[in-house]
């Protein structure tokens, strides 16, 4: 059995990813990463999303034991319209302290200033898995759509209430987890994650 340690301190993400593995019935257990001594602290330097999830399971990897593996992932808002801003300092984005509803509200200021055919935008999510001897894999998510001026809904975070994927006319945050859960960015990384685990049993 493999054990996959998350650079998280989120259960949600633990819990999410668990119940995506035995979907698929494989033999994979996915636990926290404060059941081996937690995250170091680590400042994400990077200017891309893949080299601060890289950064951040860099520092996990090495007590994860041998046959297992550590998967950190970064994620963000990207809108066409400000040349890929917030990008990688989404969850900074009004300050280091920022709030949810203070990066909002830079949010909604700046787009309120560009006019509504040109607010395509997309949030992104990389995924870096790494085990103890430094080999990694890399997953890229993206899912398209546009932002509003506006916050509609209570579900999601960050920027959720403002992002309507394309084919829907609701933001994340009204459409709920759910469904978010089935065709977000991080959803589609996680397929693809899972996908390479199916590769590596039917090899093996």
């Amino acid at each position: 059995m493999t054990t996959i340690y998350l650079a998280t301190g989120n259960p949600h993400k633990v819990e999410e990813l668990s119940a995506m593995f035995e979907r698929e019935s494989l033999p994979v257990v996915i636990k926290n990463a404060d059941e081996i001594g937690g995250i170091p602290e680590v400042e994400e330097t990077e200017k891309t999303f893949q080299g601060n999830a890289r950064l951040k399971v860099e520092v996990l990897a090495s007590k994860v034991g041998p046959g297992n593996y550590a998967l950190a992932d970064d994620s963000g808002l990207k809108v066409d319209a400000l040349q890929g801003a917030p990008g990688v300092i989404s969850a900074r984005f009004a300050g280091e302290d920022a709030t949810d509803i203070q990066n909002l509200v830079k949010l909604m200021i700046l787009v309120s200033q560009i006019p509504e055919e040109q607010r395509g935008a997309q949030f992104v999510c990389s995924l870096v898995l790494m085990n103890s001897e430094g080999f990694s894999e890399s997953f890229l998510g993206i899912c398209r759509g546009v932002v509003i001026q506006e916050s509609r809904g209570n579900e999601g975070f960050g920027y959720d209430p403002m992002f309507i994927p394309e084919g829907f006319q609701q933001t994340f945050g009204e459409l709920g987890r759910d469904l978010k859960f089935n065709i977000s960015h991080r959803a589609k990384a996680l397929q693809q994650l899972i996908s390479w685990f199916k590769k590596q049993e039917s090899s093996a």
